[in-house]
């Protein structure tokens, strides 16, 4: 069963007025610890950037737009001290490529399901927002990736005793993300569940994180399956009432997204990657953002025709 949860009806679902100050106190105490940590790195562009801009003049000097979910506290979120801003290991990063390359970014932010819709309809230029490469999402997009992996969050003592994307979570009900990748592979567990003779699970469909991590916190989802670091910050926040069951690999890996249309984009950005990491800038704000560094890893391609 798929249940989707709209803004009026989580805000009508909410738990009390004091576990959302709670919330946003902990989420704000997470982000300011990243703002204010040193990050040495940013003094100046890697000394492979200026041949990069040589070869790729066209960007040197522009505005770009990025496209971004910014719910996702580590990654990209709004600066607790100016609403009007975003913060987080992906806007440093792709602050990165852009002083690499010679551009600038301003941000768009939508919500996760239509980042890629917005990035196709030339709204924006490219997309540096948490979000997984996987071939069909290359139907629309070309990606630079990395790797990344996944964490079960659970109830504090694990109460359903899930551990990981399995047949533990038949019967459980899941909090996800629309448009998330994980929702397809909860989904798959049903024939499985049925097959042992035991409950399907159920999911409630939300459009950010905190309102899945919610759901967990008011007692109406048993688990959230998402990037390991995401549910890791959520158990900083909430120790004394959600815990990880357990990280989990999955088939799939965080990318940066940009138009199929645009190659030599595309190229200049995984160039640009490729200095940021070869400086040690990419690992210096995974450490920054507290990340995990067994995220990093030279990146890729996908494309898909």
């Amino acid at each position: 069963m798929l249940e989707r949860f709209s803004t009026e009806g989580r805000t009508r679902r909410s738990s009390s007025a004091a576990v959302a100050g709670l919330r946003h106190a902990a989420l704000a105490a997470f982000l300011f610890a990243g703002i204010c940590a040193p990050m040495s790195a940013n003094a100046a562009a890697p000394a492979g950037c200026a041949a990069l801009q040589a070869k790729y003049p066209d960007l040197k000097g522009k505005k770009l737009v990025n496209a971004i979910n910014p719910h996702t506290p580590g990654y990209e979120a709004i600066d607790p001290k100016d609403p009007s801003k975003y913060v987080g290991f992906d806007i440093d990063l792709g602050e990165q490529i852009g002083e690499c390359l010679g551009f600038t970014l301003t941000y768009k932010a939508v919500t996760f399901a239509a980042l890629l819709t917005t990035l196709s309809s030339g709204q924006a230029d490219i997309v540096i927002s948490d979000i997984y490469a996987t071939e069909e999402r290359a139907k629309a997009a070309d990606f630079i990736y990395s790797k990344v992996f996944d964490g079960v969050l659970v109830a504090k003592g694990n109460p359903k005793k899930i551990t990981g994307i399995n047949t533990s979570m038949c019967g459980a009900a899941a909090a996800e993300n629309t448009g998330y990748v994980e929702v397809p592979l909860i989904q798959a567990l049903v024939p499985q569940c049925k097959a042992e003779g035991k409950p399907e699970p159920t999911m409630q469909l939300y459009e950010n994180n905190a309102n899945c991590i919610q759901a967990i916190l008011a007692g109406r989802a048993d688990t959230y399956v998402n990037d390991v670091n995401t549910v890791d910050q959520a158990v900083k926040a909430y120790p004394d009432k959600l815990e990880k069951a357990i990280a989990v690999t999955i088939p799939y890996s965080v990318g940066i997204a940009v138009p199929k249309n645009k190659p030599e984009f595309r190229d200049a950005v995984m160039a640009a990657l490729i200095e940021v990491q070869k400086a040690g800038i990419h690992m210096d704000l995974l450490k920054k953002w507290n990340l995990d560094v067994n995220n990093f890893k030279e990146p890729d391609i996908l494309s898909v025709k």
